[in-house]
């Protein structure tokens, strides 16, 4: 099992450099690290009394891992869930935040596991929700937790078509948010190119 930090390390990786599309919700970010959430913890890089995109320029990957292990693993407490769960519903609070605690709360639920409330904290009865869900279904949890991950992305992009493009490549191929679900997705559960293209077809 991969010790946090290793997760943290994959997650800057997958994130990437300094990004600001105009189309994401999250506004700017870099190494998945938001410039609103730079602000929250007040990490003012070059040290002149604010804290601004420069700071998040200035922001190194090793910086941005720590601040992932902390504020995104350990403060929300998925160190409560099964380690099997740990790879992904940690790379989808980077992602999403507390929707990723959301989406295995509904996951549980839907399995029989609740009932829980899809509050997105994990409280004793969704860690404890997750163990028996885990003891029960072993891997196939994590596959479940994957494929509602996938499903909400798409869900995104039905909403909001500025979003579209992080889900289907302009070659109609997909995009980087259904890779990256399908990353912590068993390949057996992966979906073909022609499901892939059925499921975005109405979008135009």
């Amino acid at each position: 099992m991969q010790a946090v930090e290793e997760i943290a390390r994959a997650i800057v990786a997958r994130e990437g450099g300094f990004v600001n599309d105009p189309d994401d919700p999250g506004g700017a970010t870099k190494h998945g690290v938001t410039l609103d959430c730079m602000r929250a913890l007040g990490i003012d890089l070059d040290g002149d009394g604010d804290v601004d995109v420069a700071d998040l320029r200035a922001l190194d990957p090793d910086r941005a891992a720590e601040i992932f292990v902390e504020h995104y693993f350990r403060r929300p407490g998925i160190d409560r869930l099964p380690p099997a769960l740990h790879a992904s519903v940690f790379d989808m609070q980077v992602n999403a935040g507390a929707n990723a605690v959301r989406l295995l709360q509904k996951v549980l639920n839907q399995a029989g596991f609740g009932p829980l409330a899809e509050d997105g904290v994990i409280g004793p009865r969704t860690a404890a929700a997750a163990w028996r869900a885990h003891h029960a279904m072993g891997s196939l949890l994590v596959d479940a937790y994957g494929i509602e991950r996938r499903e909400y992305y798409y869900r995104i992009a039905d909403r909001r078509p500025a979003s579209r493009k992080f889900a289907r490549r302009k070659d109609g191929g997909k995009g980087g948010w259904i890779l990256r679900a399908e990353e912590f997705i068993s390949p057996r559960f992966h979906l073909s190119e022609a499901e892939h293209r059925a499921r975005t077809a109405a979008w135009g």
